[in-house]
C-alpha cells in the first residue's frame, strides 16, 4: 500500500509530509488513518520532540478532504456520513490540537478545507509565501467538519472567520499571518529550514514543561478565567517533583545550558 504520510526524522525532529501530490495532497480516509498512526508512533518515542507536519510536492499542503471518497458516505446517510468522514476528520484535527508534543504545520501551498483546519489545529504554523488559504466547504453545500466552524473563529475573531466560512474567499499567506492563523510567513525555499529552526528553539526547553504548557493552553482555552488559572496550577504541580524543573532552576543559577537543550 502506496505510503500516504511520509515519515523522516530529523535529529530530534519528526517530519511527516501529506502524500498524494497528484491529488493536491487531499485528505482521502486512509491518509487521515496513517496521519494518526504516525503521531501515535512518534507519541511514543522518545527520541522526538517535536512534529513538523507539511504537504508532499510544491502545489499544496492539503486541498481539503477527499470530495469523491465522501460523497460516497453522504450517498450513504447521515450514520455512515458521520463516522466515515466527519468523526474522521473531527479525530484527526483534535489529536493534533492536544498533541503533548510541539506541532508545527509548514504550509507549502494551498491550504484548503481540511488542509487549513490541520492549520488552525496545530499548534504553531510557517507558511510559505506561496501559500493560499480558503474555506470554500460552503461551495459544495456544507459547512467544515473537521472544527473549522470553531477553531477558526477562536483563532481569527468572529467575523472575519465568518466573512471567510461564508464566501468561501481565498486568503493569502500575508493576510493569513496578520489574523494570526500563521506565526510567520517566509520565502518558499526558507520554509522547511525556518520550521526546524523553530523546532530546535522549542527543544532548547524542557519537554516536560512544554508537555504542561500545551496541555495548559488546550484545556483553558475554552474555560472561564478561574477554571484556566485552576488548570495552570495543576500543571506547574506536575512539574514541581520532576528531574526537569530542578535542572532548569540549576542551569539558570550556574548560567549554563541545561542538559535537554540540544539532546
Amino acid at each position: 500500500m502506496k505510503e500516504l504520510v511520509l515519515f523522516e526524522q530529523h535529529a530530534e525532529i519528526a517530519i511527516l509530509r501529506l502524500n498524494r501530490p497528484e491529488k493536491l495532497n487531499a485528505l482521502n480516509y486512509a491518509l487521515n488513518d496513517q496521519l494518526l498512526s504516525n503521531l501515535e508512533k512518534i507519541e511514543l518515542n522518545q527520541s522526538i520532540r517535536s512534529v513538523i507536519i507539511t504537504g508532499a510536492g510544491d502545489r499544496a499542503f492539503s486541498a481539503g478532504g477527499d470530495i469523491y471518497e465522501f460523497s460516497n458516505s453522504i450517498k450513504q446517510g447521515v450514520d455512515v456520513a458521520m463516522r466515515d468522514f466527519v468523526r474522521r476528520g473531527q479525530q484527526m484535527t483534535s489529536r493534533i490540537e492536544n498533541y503533548p508534543k510541539p506541532i508545527i504545520a509548514a504550509i507549502n501551498g494551498l491550504a484548503f478545507g481540511g488542509g487549513c483546519e490541520i492549520t488552525e489545529a496545530a499548534h504553531l504554523a510557517i507558511a510559505s509565501d506561496r501559500a493560499v488559504f480558503a474555506k470554500p466547504e460552503i461551495a459544495i453545500g456544507i459547512p467544515p467538519t473537521f472544527g473549522g466552524t470553531q477553531r477558526l473563529p477562536r483563532l481569527v475573531g468572529r467575523k472575519r472567520a465568518l466573512e471567510l466560512l461564508l464566501t468561501g474567499d481565498q486568503f493569502s499567506a500575508k493576510q493569513a499571518y496578520e489574523m494570526g492563523l500563521v506565526n510567520k510567513v517566509v520565502a518558499h525555499n526558507e520554509l522547511l529550514p525556518g520550521a526546524i529552526a523553530l523546532a530546535e528553539r522549542i527543544l532548547c526547553h524542557s519537554p516536560l514543561a512544554s508537555a504542561r504548557i500545551l496541555n495548559a493552553v488546550a484545556r483553558g482555552t475554552n474555560v472561564s478565567i478561574a477554571q484556566g488559572l485552576a488548570i495552570e496550577a495543576e500543571q506547574f504541580a506536575r512539574m514541581v517533583p520532576t528531574e526537569d524543573i530542578r535542572e532548569g532552576l540549576d542551569a539558570w543559577i550556574e548560567r549554563r545550558q541545561p542538559h535537554y537543550c540540544g539532546q
